[in-house]
């Protein structure tokens, strides 16, 4: 059933993720700090843009955020104009950022208190799973939270599932980013290793993508990486942020990420190369530095 639904902040995820809920026939409200962009929105979507978040989550049933950072998250929903003041009772708020499970539960205790609910609920997929409505959806909080901003989220959603309480979400995709740090490093040094060694490593990548070593980032990012093309997708400090956020989740935790501490040092080198904004997959970047000052 179309429902009357916010979304707050209209970033490289956000801006289309609203818009499959628009088409979905929800009755859609906008709020983005760059005034412009909301009103950008609304021209090609329809709906209405907001002031605040708090005027955007009046009325709302489900409010969706797709934010930067804990304190962004905390800004939008408790600041000055945040959502959670001017919630209806027994409105869900779902949060697509990726973030920490502290703040995750925090919040969630915070809109508990209010009658409110909340869902953290952080995506993966990348801007081209948020243009084509295809997104992993990883969420924490109550059943009845969920069961309600389930079907919405099903707008841009290719599989969506509820990992348990508040905070598991954010832990899922913890573990998501983990699993990509090691995966991309690996493939740097697999793609830089074929050209060492003579071979073609488009050549390699053809037979190998067919075998146990296929993964998403293989069959998505190889071409882009040798042709040392990096400035699109998934920004370094963004990964850097969401490594930091898992490192201090080990810390308390007890679990030991030996490789993802690694690869963190290695994305702040790439860093340093000038690529901060450059896609992840520019760890090849760095590896293919090494291996021509080595030659």
């Amino acid at each position: 059933m179309p429902l009357r639904v916010a979304f707050i902040g209209l970033g490289v995820m956000g801006y289309p993720m609203a818009g499959h809920l628009a088409r979905a026939g929800h009755a859609v409200t906008v709020f983005n700090r760059t005034r412009s962009k909301a009103e950008r929105w609304v021209a090609e979507n329809g709906g209405a843009a907001a002031e605040t978040p708090a005027a955007a989550a009046r009325d709302a049933d489900i409010v969706l955020a797709c934010v930067g950072r804990d304190s962004d998250v905390d800004a939008v929903t408790r600041g000055e104009s945040g959502a959670f003041a001017a919630m209806k009772p027994g409105a869900v708020f779902v949060d697509h950022t990726t973030a920490s499970a502290a703040i995750a539960r925090e919040l969630a205790q915070a809109a508990n208190a209010r009658g409110v609910g909340f869902v953290d609920a952080p995506v993966s997929g990348g801007e081209q799973g948020a243009v084509n409505g295809k997104l992993t959806i990883m969420c924490g909080g109550g059943d009845a939270d969920y069961a309600k901003a389930a079907p919405v989220m099903q707008a841009y959603a290719r599989h969506c599932r509820r990992m348990g309480e508040a905070g598991a979400g954010q832990l899922t995709k913890m573990v998501n980013q983990i699993c990509i740090a090691g995966i991309v490093q690996g493939l740097s040094e697999g793609l830089s290793f074929a050209r060492a060694a003579g071979l073609d490593p488009q050549a390699v990548v053809d037979v190998i993508s067919k075998g146990a070593a296929q993964s998403w980032q293989m069959e998505n990012r190889h071409a882009t990486m040798l042709q040392g093309h990096f400035d699109h997708g998934f920004a370094v400090e963004w990964m850097r942020k969401d490594l930091a956020i898992c490192l201090d989740e080990s810390r308390r935790s007890g679990a030991s990420l030996a490789l993802a501490a690694l690869v963190d040092q290695f994305y702040g080198e790439v860093e340093r190369m000038g690529g901060k904004r450059w896609d992840t997959s520019s760890l090849f970047a760095r590896t293919e530095a090494l291996r021509a000052g080595r030659g």
